[in-house]
């Protein structure tokens, strides 16, 4: 308030006196009118002043306009008034056309007022509240005040809105208003709102903002659409950089798939307008966000996959091959491609199947090769293609081959028809552009990154340099250019070709003794780089002199004394007579010490703003910082220091190699130890299998004995009932003996089903006795009577001689009767038997399969048994070994401790597998016990 004071005490009387006066009235007409009219006419005429008077109604209005939006909250028109006026104080929008003093004076302004509004936290409450109403002469001028209270004190405001209830998810809901210029400048505040402030980026995201957005992007046309389109991408990106919660939140949702149709741009040529390519450029930007290399690899790597997955790289690829697409878009779609592609080898090998609607067809890879090293192309681009082809080389050795392999003698295309990537490196690497020079050396050497197999590959590559002199190496080659320094007629950068060509070599010897020895056996190679340290040249040489040293001082680091001229002993000797180890190591730090370096240091990206910056590159500068130490104490080594580091090395080499014996004898019983489980599993399963089996037919064979004894149980019945039948033959007097002799002889039938075979000759003979008994019948008759009943004895004294004739017949009828009775009866009895025979026949072979499957159980058990035996044999031979592996690693340690003892630095890879060993033991160890 004092300041406020003081700029008013600062203003000239006179009409400004005046206004004053009638600002105070109307304040006074808002504090005590008991007549809503008069509080809004008062209000209306404050609101009209607030622009051109703005300091005056700040002062004196402010207080008695937040008291209206208190009480007054029935009336639409005054609360709408109100915020106008609010907004006008506030708001630095209209301070366009006044000069720049003033203008700067209008901003302390409007951060001080808003300074005043939110001192009372309740302020920003109610105005929060007040955005509820769906009015919209209230909610729009309110949605424009709480932007500009974000814009002026953003952080504040967005405390008071964080721990406000609900004050998040009330913001929100603009986005669902049906008034587009709310809806729109919605977005504009949840712009303000969620600048820098993680916590309410993700209740944004939670709140459904990116289905919101996305639909009106949709509805707005997409990449067509207008400014809307423009503020929506931008809110995204707000929510979504440097979040990886909300990073992951929309690659869950599917929302990566929803990208897809912004790309479909098409050949058309109908033209680009500036939006357009606003909109594309954010799109782009958008999708940078979710794979740069600076998010955490996991997350990156998940959103790499759904871009392919989803054919999002392949709809990037088509516009970075389609023809009329401006050059900026070009560009950022090139560096966008790039960091989509990074470190994900799916979407590498996709890449590298590109090609170009050319014809012939040629690969992406080499149609932007030839614009990175054509000097007409502009530099952005040029810088783009080279972060491209880096990003198609990081951490795929697989790509890194297949570029090795077009500068390699036997697959150079003969007839020439083709140009191959190796041949437009190449051709760069030797060119008279400088910029040429340093982006082709600086591509050639990410093709031998971390890949021992492909700087010795280089090593065979052989260059024709002039017709009738025999080729030379391209190590050779790059040093004779090297050493002819400022001769050659440059275009660009002085020190840029020989930074370049000094950076390939750097990681072409690094970790690469054989490409040391071919580099130390050209005689001209050392004089030239002890000749370029020794000199005192000046401020722009010293880098070169700082390479050099560096790559002098690979030359020894890594040298394996293959060469008696150049041991690493006499090079250290001649680094002291020539240059002297304090200055080396002077020169050697040149390097890190550049103002460029902490700048490539950063970003894997080359961004930068002109090409006469363009000095260092990203993964060199990881190189120099792990070399310059090491280097440094190899330098200040003696000769005995060296011999005892060999020996040491030797033994420690020798210990490693046991170790790794008996690493890779573990390895082996592993895999041994894992085939018997496979086999005891297989084995188990199998026995449970037959198991199963055996239960089943033993349940059959139950089924089969049940279905047996009901038919034993059914042919029962059956004979019952003919016993009846035969009991009322009995009944009418005809034979009563054959009948019970037959009777006797089906009960045997039913008893003895062994013996069926007799009992049918019985039958047989049983039948010849009845033929001859009928002949008979009436001879025997009298000697009968005796065992006939009353009733029947009575008949025949009665009966007289035809009487007589008549029993005859019936008996020869009976008898037939009986003859076919016992016919049927042969019949049904054959019929059994020939089922009992097969029954019996079904259950020897159940009793085979029975007896079949408990030898196989009983085998199973033995081999399990066996198995077990020998898992426990191998858990204890694993043990001892083990056991030898803890001593080996105290005799490492100890002679680890020797070296440092020494003075020689045990690396951090040392350490790392040390770790890893150790890791691994614990590993075996657990799997022992388990």
């Amino acid at each position: 308030m004092n300041f406020l004071r003081g700029v008013m005490g600062g203003q000239s009387a006179g009409p400004q006196h005046t206004e004053a006066e009638t600002i105070q009235k109307l304040c006074d007409r808002v504090a005590s009118s008991t007549l809503l009219d008069d509080r809004r006419n008062a209000v209306r005429a404050l609101k009209s002043l607030s622009k051109k008077y703005r300091l005056e109604v700040g002062i004196q209005a402010m207080e008695h306009l937040i008291h209206i939006l208190q009480t007054d909250r029935s009336d639409s028109e005054i609360i709408g008034y109100a915020l106008d006026t609010l907004y006008n104080i506030i708001s630095n929008d209209e301070e366009e056309e006044v000069e720049e003093n003033s203008t700067r004076q209008s901003e302390d302004l409007g951060s001080q007022f808003t300074e005043i509004f939110i001192k009372q936290q309740e302020n920003v409450t109610l105005l929060l509240s007040l955005l509820e109403e769906f009015d919209f002469h209230v909610r729009w001028p309110g949605v424009k005040l709480l932007t500009s209270l974000l814009k002026q004190l953003g952080p504040q405001v967005q405390q008071i809105i964080l721990v406000s209830p609900m004050g998040v998810s009330r913001l929100m809901d603009l986005l669902a208003d049906s008034r587009e210029v709310i809806r729109n400048d919605g977005v504009l505040l949840l712009q303000a709102l969620t600048r820098s402030n993680g916590a309410i980026q993700k209740i944004v995201a939670f709140e459904n903002a990116f289905e919101r957005l996305l639909d009106i992007i949709t509805e707005e046309g997409s990449s067509d659409g207008g400014i809307v389109v423009e503020d929506c991408l931008i809110l995204l990106q707000n929510l979504l950089k440097n979040n990886n919660s909300n990073q992951n939140f929309f690659k869950e949702g599917s929302y990566i798939q929803r990208m897809k149709p912004w790309f479909e741009v098409g050949d058309e040529n109908s033209g680009w307008s500036a939006q357009k390519v606003t909109n594309l450029h954010l799109m782009l930007q958008l999708v940078r966000v979710l794979v740069s290399p600076t998010n955490p690899p996991g997350a990156t790597s998940s959103c790499q996959k759904a871009m392919f997955q989803c054919g999002l790289l392949q709809q990037l690829c088509t516009i970075l091959m389609a023809t009329g697409v401006p050059a900026d878009i070009l560009t950022e779609t090139i560096n966008t491609v790039s960091e989509v592609i990074r470190g994900c080898q799916v979407n590498q090998d996709y890449f590298a199947s590109v090609n170009a609607p050319s014809n012939p067809p040629r690969p992406a890879i080499v149609v932007l090769l030839m614009s990175m090293v054509n000097e007409r192309q502009p530099f952005v681009l040029r810088c783009a293609v080279l972060y491209c082809f880096q990003c198609f080389l990081y951490k795929n050795q697989k790509g890194q081959g297949e570029i090795v392999s077009t500068l390699l003698p036997s697959t150079i295309d003969a007839t020439g028809n083709s140009v191959s990537a190796g041949q437009l490196l190449c051709g760069g690497l030797f060119s008279t552009d400088s910029l040429s020079n340093w982006c082709a050396a600086v591509a050639l050497a990410h093709a031998l990154q971390e890949n021992a197999t492909q700087k010795e590959q280089l090593l065979r590559v052989q260059l024709a340099t002039s017709i009738g002199n025999p080729p030379v190496s391209l190590l050779q080659q790059c040093t004779n250019i090297l050493a002819q320094g400022d001769k050659i007629d440059r275009r660009g950068s002085k020190i840029q070709t020989r930074v370049g060509l000094l950076m390939l070599l750097c990681t072409w010897l690094s970790n690469c003794p054989i490409a040391v020895t071919h580099f130390l056996h050209n005689t001209a190679n050392v004089p030239f780089l002890t000749g370029q340290i020794a000199e005192n040249l000046g401020e722009e040489e010293q880098l070169v002199q700082g390479l050099c040293a560096l790559l002098l001082g690979i030359s020894i680091y890594f040298n394996d004394n293959s060469l008696e001229a150049y041991l690493k002993e006499k090079l250290k000797q001649l680094i002291e007579k020539r240059i002297g180890k304090e200055n080396f190591i002077e020169k050697l730090g040149f390097i890190s010490k550049h103002e460029l370096y902490s700048r490539a240091s950063q970003k894997p990206q080359p961004n930068f703003p002109s090409p006469e910056y363009m000095i260092f590159d990203h993964e060199f500068t990881k190189l120099v910082k792990e070399l310059e130490g090491v280097i440094t104490k190899a330098i200040y080594k003696s000769s005995e220091e060296d011999k005892k580091e060999e020996e040491v090395k030797k033994t420690l080499e020798q210990h490693d190699s046991i170790v790794t014996h008996y690493k890779n004898m573990i390895r082996e019983q592993d895999l041994q130890l894992e085939e018997l489980k496979r086999q005891v599993s297989t084995l188990t399963c199998q026995n449970e299998q037959l198991q199963t089996a055996v239960t089943q037919q033993a349940s059959q064979i139950q089924q089969q004995k049940d279905q047996y004894n009901l038919l034993k149980v059914q042919r029962g019945k059956d004979n019952q009932h003919q016993g009846s039948a035969s009991d009322g033959a009995q009944v009418n007097g005809v034979q009563p003996e054959e009948i019970s002799r037959l009777r006797e002889e089906i009960e045997e039938l039913k008893s003895n089903q062994e013996l069926l075979q007799s009992q049918l000759a019985e039958k047989d003979s049983l039948i010849e006795n009845l033929k001859s008994s009928n002949a008979a019948s009436s001879v025997h008759e009298p000697s009968a009577t005796a065992r006939d009943s009353e009733p029947v004895v009575e008949l025949k004294q009665t009966k007289s001689v035809p009487v007589q004739g008549e029993n005859e017949a019936v008996t020869a009828a009976n008898t037939a009767e009986l003859e076919g009775r016992l016919s049927a009866l042969l019949q049904e009895t054959r019929e059994l038997q020939n089922e009992v025979k097969v029954l019996s026949e079904e259950r020897t072979t159940l009793k085979e399969q029975l007896d079949s499957s408990n030898s196989t159980i009983a085998i199973l058990q033995n081999e399990k048994d066996k198995l077990e035996l020998e898992i426990t044999d191998s858990k204890k031979e694993q043990d001892d070994l083990l056991v030898l592996l803890a001593d080996q690693d105290q005799k490492i340690l100890s002679l680890k401790k020797k070296l440092k003892d020494l003075g020689h630095p045990i690396e951090e890879e040392d350490e790392l597998e040390s770790g890893d060993q150790d890791d691994e033991d614990d590993e075996n160890e657990d799997g022992g016990k388990d």
